[in-house]
């Protein structure tokens, strides 16, 4: 059992380091280590198999949460620091939230370590650029069961302290793994899932396309939409009825939506 080192003041080295870490990807990339701000966000990042490589915590804080206690016997098991509540404030990417943050190493999934199901459904995002809208669509992942999670060409950090904090840790709960285009589309063709782009021309509505065999939901950019090499390496394009006057919807609005019915037929199915 370890014992917690009290910080106090915000010019400590070790706090800066931490603050470097939330707001520079680089240095995430550079020290192999990025941070988990929040209660459930940290235990996902745990229960995973993260390592924690030190818990910093504001009890005064964190004890008014569930899973304060649960935090504290992790903080009890590796290095960690108590810190005031002002030194908090200065860690935490968003204030006073929950009263803890951990320092993770961080680790690779590749798409060849996945462990795919018999019937695979995967979510493929082609260079998606805000990290709010990756966490929402992980957290549709999560809430399908979709077997993993695929960003290609990645605009964003995927351990990017906003995309953890709005996918509630589901960046740990589902299998996440960034790629080149073409790799996932080598990867996808190699194993016979069906692939499925997302896009208005050239489509058949979503719920008339059999999603109950092994299925890629392949979306691009709000802006843009998808690349050419997807929408040419496509077993199916589907879209999604639009009826009023605009002609798109968020990415991740969309992706619970097309995730959502792969789970309908595939329990009508049983």
């Amino acid at each position: 059992m370890k014992t917690s080192q009290m910080i106090s003041s915000t010019q400590n080295a070790k706090v800066k380091q931490v603050v470097l870490l939330q707001q520079k990807s680089a240095e995430r990339r550079r020290m192999g280590r990025f941070i988990v701000e929040g209660v459930r966000e940290l235990l996902h990042c745990v229960e995973a198999g993260f390592e924690p490589e030190a818990v910093y915590y504001c009890r005064d804080i964190l004890s008014a949460y569930e899973g304060a206690a649960d935090v504290l016997s992790l903080a009890r098991r590796v290095e960690s620091y108590e810190v005031t509540p002002k030194v908090y404030e200065r860690l935490a990417c968003r204030g006073t939230t929950e009263g803890v943050v951990g320092v993770m190493k961080a680790r690779r999934q590749t798409l060849d370590g996945l462990r795919l199901s018999a019937s695979p459904l995967l979510m493929v995002l082609e260079s998606v650029e805000k990290p709010g809208n990756l966490g929402a669509v992980l957290r549709s992942a999560d809430a399908s069961a979709a077997d993993a999670v695929i960003v290609c060409d990645p605009l964003t950090d995927l351990y990017n302290p906003n995309l953890i904090r709005s996918s509630i840790g589901a960046v740990f709960t589902v299998p996440t793994v960034a790629c080149s285009s073409s790799d996932c589309i080598a990867f996808l063709k190699q194993r016979h899932i069906q692939i499925l782009t997302a896009q208005l021309q050239d489509s058949s509505l979503y719920y008339d396309t059999d999603m109950r065999k092994p299925t890629a939901i392949v979306m691009g950019t709000e802006s843009t939409g998808l690349t050419d090499v997807w929408r040419q390496a496509a077993d199916a394009h589907i879209r999604i009825p639009m009826l009023g006057r605009l002609d798109s919807l968020n990415v991740s609005v969309s992706a619970a939506i097309l995730l959502f019915e792969a789970v309908r037929q595939r329990e009508s199915n049983h």
